[in-house]
């Protein structure tokens, strides 16, 4: 197959830039908020939904984002995303009033929900040949996974010498740059047999996504409440129904005509799983390392660097073995060190938390950036080229389920792993008993608050117990799909050649 040249390359540059972006703002706000709230004095809801908007936009319209693209040009869909996402940006950052950041925010959601989907199946489309389409797209991978790493770690930086608005400011100069340079290296393609986009079919997707990932939010932070459960069971619920209006529509969002093959239904669950495991040992470790251990969140992100540098270290160890062995195998290889980086967090105890968190993070990170590239080229190269955004879409969608189901599942067995095994001193007030079972972090205020070490002590302990059996959940879940995962993807897939279409 033809190669890519230097043209390809520099919009693939241009691309991966945005895409730490509007990866990096899901998790600014991380240090930005307290500086915030002094200025602007938001409610404890209004602070929720300026933290929130963002995130649940983006993930609600991925797909039809990428359906979007489809039909009317993923670099007109991109560009356009790209001046909104700068417009928005500007918003946020001189924002006046709660209600004008919460829909900024918002404005960012919408924005940044175009750049995944049409990036990737931009990729898909730009890089014919299979070992660069790999290469392409574990940058266009470790472009979004370093941007929300080092999204707070940027944000302390800015937030040292500038206003809390500086950490939106920096998003106008890329995407001023993508949006004077997109056009000349940017192609364009589009589905010519498109038809009619479907609204409802895309209503439908916002509902379905957005309850779950509210719900699996809610679960994270201790709320087993009515709301979030039935969150959850309202998502799944609109699902069902979307998948019948995708069925009965006559130019559906998704084709699930896709999920018949065995690699693309197989490449769909390990990317999910993975995502499982990345959220759930990101809520796993942070509480350990800000409650447990007592360090600042800055200096936490600080030993995410760590992860970081394995993540690149798998990407490069996956475009070396591909060439060498099966992707099913790289596949297996790749989720078994990301099990055996769960396994080493079970090892975890108060007198080597730091170390054992640190590299049980860092290995299972070095597993997934050997299959995180693997799984979405399976996703790209077995959806027809014309389809390929609205399959980029669900590729990004899986993302969010995996990571709100890791949050949601791994979070609530290490809290009721933590309720379980909390020894809870002689003598302690039963409002103060209360608020030391429903989280780690308010045992220690409330240990705190009564001079009562033996309460901050037990709290740790049963923390930490509840660390090691949720790394042996999480090591299972891994360990099961990594299995099938290897007989699934056994046989290569044949990649269809690439279809451009002029704007």
């Amino acid at each position: 197959m033809e190669k890519a040249g230097r043209r390809e390359w520099l919009a693939l540059t241009a691309i991966v830039l945005a895409c730490v972006l509007v990866a990096m703002d899901i998790s600014v706000l991380f240090y930005a908020a307290p500086f915030l709230t002094v200025e602007l004095a938001p409610s404890a809801a209004e602070l929720l939904w300026i933290m929130d908007s963002y995130g649940f936009l983006l993930a609600g319209l991925l797909i039809t984002m990428g359906a979007l693209g489809d039909r009317y040009g993923r670099r007109r869909v991109l560009l356009l995303g790209a001046a909104g996402f700068g417009l928005a940006s500007v918003l946020a950052a001189f924002a006046t009033s709660p209600e004008m950041l919460i829909a900024a925010r918002a404005l960012l959601g919408v924005a940044g929900a175009t750049v995944a989907p049409s990036t990737l199946s931009l990729i898909r489309n730009i890089f014919v040949n299979d070992g660069q389409r790999r290469a392409a797209i574990g940058i266009w991978t470790a472009g979004f996974a370093a941007g929300a790493l080092i999204g707070p770690v940027v944000a302390g930086v800015l937030l040292s010498h500038f206003w809390w608005g500086s950490v939106f400011l920096i998003n106008v100069p890329v995407m001023v740059v993508l949006l004077v340079v997109g056009p000349r290296l940017l192609p364009e393609f589009r589905n010519p047999a498109g038809g009619r986009f479907d609204l409802l079919g895309a209503g439908l997707s916002l509902a379905a996504v957005l309850p779950v990932v509210y719900g699996g939010k809610k679960l994270a932070e201790q709320d087993a409440s009515v709301l979030a459960v039935g969150s959850i069971v309202a998502g799944v619920a609109f699902g069902m129904l979307f998948v019948r209006r995708l069925r009965a529509s006559a130019a559906p969002l998704i084709d699930l005509s896709l999920f018949r093959s065995r690699k693309f239904s197989a490449a769909v669950a390990v990317n999910t799983v993975l995502q499982f495991a990345m959220l759930g040992v990101l809520l796993i470790t942070s509480q350990y390392l800000l409650v447990v251990l007592d360090i600042s969140p800055f200096a936490a992100s600080m030993w995410r660097l760590p992860a970081i540098a394995t993540l690149f270290l798998g990407l490069v160890a996956c475009g070396i073995l591909v060439k060498k062995v099966q992707p099913a195998s790289v596949v297996g290889l790749g989720l078994g060190i990301a099990t055996a980086g769960f396994l080493t967090l079970a090892l975890v105890t108060e007198s080597t938390g730091l170390a054992v968190i640190v590299l049980g993070g860092s290995v299972m990170t070095l597993g997934v950036g050997m299959v995180v590239p693997l799984a979405t080229d399976l996703m790209l190269a077995t959806a027809p080229p014309e389809r390929a955004g609205a399959a980029a879409g669900l590729a990004e969608t899986s993302n969010e389920f995996g990571g709100a189901l890791g949050i949601a599942i791994l979070g609530s067995a290490l809290t009721s792993i933590y309720r379980g095994g909390l020894d809870l001193p002689a003598g302690l007030p039963g409002d103060a008993q209360e608020a030391a079972l429903r989280t780690v972090a308010e045992a220690q205020d409330v240990a705190a608050a009564v001079s009562s070490p033996e309460l901050a002590a037990a709290a740790a302990d049963a923390f930490t117990v509840g660390v090691r059996w949720t790394s042996l959940v999480g090591a299972l879940v891994l360990a099961v799909v990594g299995a099938a995962a290897a007989v699934l993807l056994r046989r290569r897939t044949p990649v269809p050649e690439a279809v451009t279409v002029p704007a």
